[in-house]
Order: C-alpha cells, then sequence, then structure tokens
C-alpha cells in the first residue's frame, strides 16, 4: 500500500509540537508544527462536512502561504487530489487545463473564485466553491476564518493507484499536459531528498517551489515562503530574498537557475555571503558555469550546489554536485559535449535509445544504445509517473511498455559515459535536421556563449527553399544570440565574432545564419527554459525579411 505523505507529516507534527513549521517573510507570521496539523485537521473536516469525498478532484488556487500548505494537507487527510496550475501560463492555457481535468471542487482566493464566475464555461464541472480569503460575502464565508478546534482527522490510505495530486507542465514544448501523480510518487520523491540530499529536522528552507514546503513540513524542516511571486521567479527582489535566509537561518533552498542568477549578482554587488546556507538546489533547465561559479562564491566553502535533473513527469532523476561539475565536465560541455545532470538515483534507471518522434508500444535490450552514443532519454523508477489526465494520446506517446514495467520518455536527447553519468544535449523536440544532419541545441549553443558579451543563445530551424513539410522536414539552422545587459558593443561586431567562433567549431561551422534578439521569451514556472519555437517564427519573419 503507497503511503500518504500527510501521514507522515502527522507524524512529525506529533513529534515537534512546539516547533516553527511554517513563516511567511512577507507578514512574519509563523505557525508550528501542531498548529499546522491542527489546521489541516480543521480544514479536512470542514470540506467533509461540505460533502467533499476522496477522489473528488479539487481545483487549488490558492497564493504560497501557510494556509495553502495547510489546505494541501487537508485534501491529502481527506484523499481528494488537488491540482495545481501555474496562473501564469496565460488565461487561455489555464482555461483549456481546467477544463480537460474536470475538478468537482474549487477552492481559491477571492480573485481565484470570481476568475471562475466570469468563465463558468471552463468550471462547468465544479459543483462546490470554497473562498480563501475575504470577499466581504460576494463568495461566500473565508473558509480560513470558519475554523475550531476540530478533533484530528483520520487520514485517507491510498492504494497503489489512488490519485493525490495533478501537476501542470510548464508548456515549453507544446500546451501544458496534467500530470498524474499517485501518493506513491510523492512517497518516493520524500524519500529520496530525505536520503540523497540528507534533508532533516535540523534544516531550514525557503522554498521558491511551493509545494517544495510540502516536503520539507513532512521531514520536519521549517520553510520560510519567500516574498516574491512564484510565477515570476527572474523578477525576485534580490534584496528580501537575501533578507529572509538572514533572518531565519535558512540552510537549503531550491529554486530556478533564474532566481540564483539575480540573488548572486546582488550578493556579490553587496560583499554578501550567504553564512547559513549548506545546500542550493537549482533545477529546470541547465546551470551555466558562470553562474554555478557565482552561486558557489556567495555561499560559505563546506556548503554543496546541485543540479538535479528531471520533468514534471519525473523528478527527481539524476543529480550532480558543482565541485564536479567545475572540476571535471565543464571543460567538455565548453567544446559542444552536452551539459553533464551527473548519475542515476537510487532507484532509478536511465538508458539510451535511437531518437524516434513516433509512439513506441514495446521495448526491448537490442533497442539500448551504448554508452556515448547519442539517442533518446528514457527513465525508470519508483519517481516516474504513470500517465497523463485525461490525455491517452500523449501518454501513449511519451510510455514505453516493458514487460509489466514501463518507460517514461523523457522528451530530451543525451547520453551516457563510461562513468555512467548522463549528459543532456537539448529538446528531442528542438534538434534541428537539416541537409547535412543533424544539429542539437545544447553543444551548438555552447560554442558561441562562449564570447564574453553573450548572456544565452538559441539554435532554431526555419523552412528554407528546399525545406518540406511534415516531421521529417529538413530545416535551415539559425543561432540566435541574447548579449549580456548593457553591452556597448555594435551588433555588427558581435555578430561577426559570433560568427567566426561558430566558423571555428565542427559542430556550428556549417550554420549560415546568426541573429540578435534582446530578450528571448522564456517558460513560466522556472523563467529559465527558452521558448525555441516561439524564436523560430520571430527568426524566420527577420530572415524572410
Amino acid at each position: 500500500m503507497a503511503r500518504n505523505i500527510a501521514e507522515t507529516f502527522v507524524k512529525t507534527a506529533e513529534r515537534f509540537q512546539e516547533r516553527i513549521g511554517i513563516i511567511e517573510a512577507k507578514s512574519g507570521r509563523s505557525v508550528t508544527f501542531g498548529e499546522l496539523n491542527r489546521s489541516s485537521d480543521g480544514y479536512a473536516a470542514y470540506f467533509c462536512e461540505k460533502g467533499v469525498r476522496p477522489g473528488d478532484i479539487v481545483m487549488l488556487m490558492v497564493t504560497p502561504s501557510v494556509e495553502f500548505i495547510a489546505l494541501t494537507l487537508a485534501l491529502f487527510k481527506l484523499g481528494s487530489p488537488i491540482v495545481l496550475i501555474d496562473p501564469g501560463m496565460g488565461y487561455k492555457n489555464l482555461l483549456r487545463c481546467i477544463a480537460r481535468v474536470q475538478p468537482k471542487v474549487l477552492v481559491g482566493i477571492p480573485k481565484a473564485i470570481l476568475f471562475a464566475r466570469i468563465f463558468a464555461k471552463h468550471f462547468q464541472t465544479v459543483q462546490s466553491f470554497f473562498c480563501c480569503g475575504n470577499s466581504f460575502g460576494f463568495f461566500g464565508p473565508d473558509i480560513s476564518r470558519s475554523l475550531d478546534g476540530a478533533a484530528p482527522f483520520p487520514v485517507y490510505q491510498p492504494g497503489e493507484d489512488d490519485l493525490a495530486a495533478i501537476i501542470f507542465t510548464t508548456g515549453s514544448t507544446g500546451p501544458p499536459k496534467g500530470v498524474r501523480y499517485e501518493h506513491s510518487i510523492f512517497s518516493a520523491q520524500l524519500r529520496l531528498i530525505e536520503e540523497y540530499y540528507e534533508i532533516g529536522p535540523d534544516d531550514v528552507d525557503q522554498p521558491a517551489f511551493p509545494l517544495f514546503a510540502l516536503f520539507s513540513a513532512a521531514l520536519g524542516a521549517c520553510s520560510v515562503i519567500p516574498d516574491m511571486n512564484p510565477t515570476k521567479p527572474a523578477q525576485v527582489d534580490p534584496q528580501k530574498f537575501v533578507q529572509s535566509i538572514d533572518t531565519y537561518g535558512v540552510t537549503y533552498s531550491f529554486g530556478s537557475p533564474a532566481i540564483w542568477n539575480v540573488v548572486s549578482r546582488y550578493c556579490l554587488d553587496h560583499g554578501i555571503t550567504l553564512k547559513s546556507v549548506r545546500k542550493v538546489l537549482m533545477a529546470g533547465a541547465p546551470v551555466p558555469y558562470e553562474l554555478l561559479t557565482r552561486v558557489r562564491a556567495v555561499l560559505p566553502p563546506e556548503a554543496s550546489v546541485f543540479t538535479p535533473y528531471g520533468a514534471t513527469e519525473s523528478l527527481p532523476v539524476a543529480s550532480i554536485e558543482g565541485r564536479e561539475v567545475l572540476a571535471e565536465t565543464w571543460a567538455m560541455s565548453r567544446m559542444g559535449r552536452g551539459t553533464c545532470v551527473g548519475r542515476a538515483l537510487p532507484g532509478v534507471e536511465v538508458k539510451i535509445i535511437a531518437i524516434s518522434d513516433e509512439p513506441i508500444a514495446e521495448l526491448s535490450e537490442s533497442m539500448f544504445l551504448k554508452n556515448g552514443e547519442l539517442g533518446e532519454i528514457i527513465v525508470r523508477g519508483e519517481v516516474v509517473t504513470r500517465a497523463y489526465q485525461n490525455n491517452d494520446e500523449e501518454t501513449h506517446l511519451a510510455k514505453i511498455r516493458d514487460g509489466a514495467s514501463f518507460w517514461h520518455r523523457m522528451g530530451d536527447v543525451g547520453y551516457l559515459d563510461d562513468k555512467e553519468r548522463l549528459w543532456f544535449c537539448g529538446r528531442r523536440a528542438h534538434r534541428v535536421v537539416t541537409a547535412k544532419g543533424t544539429l542539437y541545441s545544447i553543444p551548438c549553443e555552447a560554442i558561441v556563449n562562449e564570447h564574453t558579451a553573450v548572456y544565452r543563445s538559441a539554435l532554431v530551424g526555419i523552412a528554407g527553399p528546399s525545406g518540406t513539410t511534415g516531421d521529417k522536414a529538413t530545416k535551415v539552422p539559425v543561432l540566435i544570440v541574447e548579449p549580456v545587459s548593457n553591452i556597448e558593443m555594435s551588433k555588427k561586431i558581435l555578430l561577426d565574432e559570433v560568427r567566426a567562433l561558430a566558423k571555428a567549431s565542427e559542430l556550428t561551422r556549417d550554420i549560415q545564419y546568426f541573429l540578435i534578439h534582446r530578450a528571448f521569451p522564456v517558460d513560466i514556472r522556472h523563467n529559465a527554459k527558452i521558448f525555441r519555437e516561439k524564436l523560430a517564427i520571430w527568426a524566420h519573419k527577420k530572415i524572410a525579411r
């Protein structure tokens, strides 16, 4: 039987009743583990009284706060799966996602309830609305004010297939998809976080991903909810982020590279060392050497910087610590060998197969490529999710049967080296098939990223005179560079020097088109994944003119 993460939390709360469990950096409000547990009991009892039952899908649209964690725990205790969608994905994507998961209950702040009323057609499956916040009576009582001394609520005991949550992908290579998280997935993730990253009661977390506070609470670590908009990590106020780290003695933080890009620059500019921090985990996009060096420079010498690899469908898959990157792998990354993301974590298998854009029904040993051969990354293990919600077509495309088990296709390309380390070479959808061969985004971009005036770059493919329509169309490669801010170099000189760098490498010597784009479009969750699809459309128009 799968373990409910809420059950783990209850045992933790009983052990650390009077310890502070959650702190809101913006308001300074804090609650103990005991208070958080009683609050979640109260919410669970309230929902149960109002007719919410195990299995009822609940749309949770509450900002990161004590209430968010208490509500999540309450719904886990009740056995009602929660749906989490990034509001920053835009209202069209948001409405499409809501319609697909067909929630029965909506729990949200007043703004979310108003949104549901305006777009009622997309919320037609919702039978119960609960407002968390003061709406002056327009949307019913504020449920956060209606809790009383509820008795301990019996935690739902899930089966292997019982759903705990539906979490949506960022949509960086297509429409966002709702990933089904069974309780067993959260249990496996919790175990890896505790055992591999050694997180426990002596830690203080500052999670940039709101749901990560749930893991910290279950492990007895205090969570400091940062004063920031989680949908815009690149716009974090570094002064506030650093201040809460210092004030509360934060020991570790899990967030996007976009956050640490801003925070590390601020710390270096002001001569700040984050003395209490022992671990930083950066995930969501490849972490450049320069950023890794900067983050290490603002931490104590003994601190560790990890760059876990994974996806919404499977996280974490592999991990590597910054010292190994700087000492061993980065020199190869600079030459276009890809980004090393480390070794598979305990309980996770990683294999490489030939690249295909078509569904793969069955897997056999003969399909596995040898170490060093570049192909498509597939994974198997306890943290690997099984399906997308109400989306059989995408599930069929992403999963491969292997006897009684299955593998997940990460949608990425890469290879394993002789030390069984995984190297990431880009998204499968971002490879550019040309008349002379196939180009992969991460290796090619690394070549021009060596220029000191280049902040980042993006390889895209556009239709050319010799191109055809269809999946196997050959494309014309274009390399687009985003300069560092406040660059004084002229566009012509920069492009000439970037072109010279590209011509000197066997990987990029055949690329003819180079463009400058001042601000790349990026994903809404991490603000770090480049939307190459949008850049390809822009590049096609630019070159056509």
